[in-house]
């Protein structure tokens, strides 16, 4: 009995054309802050008048906690750093979203410390 072996390559050809049925993108929305920065002003680099910015990438879960942080770009000044770091973890998120479903998604948060106009501290996060 002989096989028909030219099957095999008719149904390889015809799987790209089975992906060609797309469907439109999902939307995609990126999460919003919603608790206010809780980050502290180094006590030392305030009494120097020191500024800096700390740029953060975050990984916000889909429940809006933020369960990783990175720092993505240093101040130049660690105690900068890591008052981002640690102020960053008590934030709150309204989640990413993908449509109509809550998902995990990476975020980039710049953290400012600026001596406000009165000469006090002031540490600020969009």
């Amino acid at each position: 009995m002989k096989r028909n072996r030219s099957i095999v390559p008719l149904l390889l050809a015809a799987l790209p054309l089975a992906g060609g049925c797309e469907r439109e993108p999902v939307p995609e929305t990126p999460p919003r802050q919603l608790s206010e920065a809780a980050f502290q002003y180094p006590e030392d680099l305030w009494d120097a008048g020191v500024e800096g910015e700390t740029v953060l990438r975050l990984f916000v879960s889909s429940a809006g906690a933020v369960d990783s942080v990175v720092v993505e770009r240093p101040s130049g000044h660690g105690a900068f750093d890591e008052a981002a770091r640690t102020g960053a973890r008590e934030l709150r998120f309204e989640p990413a979203r993908k449509g109509e479903e809550t998902v995990s998604a990476w975020v980039l948060l710049p953290v400012q410390f600026r001596m406000n106009s009165e000469g006090g501290p002031d540490a600020d996060a969009p």
